[in-house]
């Protein structure tokens, strides 16, 4: 952490957003249905 400037916060923050989506994503009926919310909601 202190040798390098650069962490990797920005890929946590959607990593943490497709867990929360999927724990939600019981009602999908699709993987397309899924994989459109996850480019929604990373965008």
């Amino acid at each position: 952490m202190w040798r390098f400037t650069r962490n990797n916060g920005i890929t946590e923050s959607f990593h943490t957003k497709m867990e929360v989506l999927q724990r939600q994503a019981y009602c999908f009926r699709n993987f397309q249905n899924y994989r459109l919310r996850v480019r929604v909601m990373c965008s």
